[in-house]
């Protein structure tokens, strides 16, 4: 059993199989206390809240 390729994979399958690895955009939601955007399931970054209960506070 060998681990070396059989055959050379050319440049344009190799870049076929790369044009995934491409970023996303993260999803972002409106807080349900200031309706500032934020991440889902996190706590809002502008009034501390998590589930319109104020968790952090904030300045």
């Amino acid at each position: 059993m060998s681990i070396c390729p059989k055959n050379k994979s050319s440049k344009a399958r190799r870049d076929k199989r790369r044009a995934n690895w491409k970023m996303s955009a993260p999803n972002l939601v409106k807080c349900s206390k200031c309706g500032a955007l934020m991440m889902p399931h996190r706590v809002c970054k502008a009034c501390g809240a998590y589930n319109k209960r104020e968790i952090v506070s904030v300045d």
